[in-house]
């Protein structure tokens, strides 16, 4: 019988958490709560600072920082799924939509019905805290028109370096674990043209995970 474990942490926020994409690929049982965009008391009691997500593991020990989850969870039983080797394409392909894309999500998620939004206060800070860095969200917002067309060149280009639509280089891999969230989070934004074969692996990859597209609310 496999033994259910706790995650806390914020599902929908820039930096996609990854690890959860790994509960639902190993089909791991996991019980998840969402932390409030301006809870810092949670998690520095846990693990002395404000981050997320955070795994409590059988032992009640916390462990931080997504990536360490991702293994942590790959290796549990002993048969890792992640076993296939990163694509250096991939890699740049990330690194330079990375490079814009929160100019995109960064106002869709300050709009979006997220739980860790459910107060007025939760909502101000994540507001605050990002227009400090990033500038004025509903400027951002209103500009989205040239980076939707970047985004979906992009794609494009994405769209020939997929190997199948089960795992981005046709084994399973960090890779998939990096890109699945951010094409993910991508369909929070309206007007994107999505290629074939990255609508086909973005939509199976949900499957696998066990977790929804954001669709439905895009903006």
């Amino acid at each position: 019988m496999e033994e259910s474990r706790e995650a806390i942490h914020l599902r929908s926020l820039p930096l996609l958490p990854q690890s959860p994409h790994d509960f639902g690929l190993k089909n791991i049982p996991v019980e998840l709560h969402v932390l409030l965009n301006d809870d810092a008391e949670t998690p520095t009691r846990m693990v002395g600072q404000k981050q997320v997500p955070i795994l409590q593991k059988d032992d009640s020990r916390y462990m931080p920082e997504s990536m360490d989850i991702v293994h942590y969870v790959d290796k549990l039983d002993g048969k890792p799924l992640l076993t296939g080797k990163r694509s250096p394409a991939i890699e740049e392909w990330l690194r330079k939509v990375n490079g814009y894309a929160n100019k995109l999500l960064l106002p869709r998620f300050a709009k979006s019905a997220f739980d860790e939004f459910s107060t007025p206060a939760a909502r101000k800070y994540f507001v605050d805290k990002k227009e400090a860095s990033a500038g004025n969200l509903a400027d951002l917002l209103a500009h989205s028109d040239g980076l939707i067309k970047n985004i979906s060149d992009d794609l494009r280009a994405l769209d020939k370096l997929i190997v199948k639509p089960n795992a981005v280089n046709g084994e399973l891999s960090e890779d998939d674990i990096q890109l699945f969230p951010l094409l993910r989070n991508l369909t929070l934004v309206a007007g994107i043209n999505w290629p074939s074969r990255v609508a086909d692996y973005r939509d199976n990859m949900a499957k696998q995970t066990q977790i929804n597209l954001l669709s439905s609310m895009a903006i």
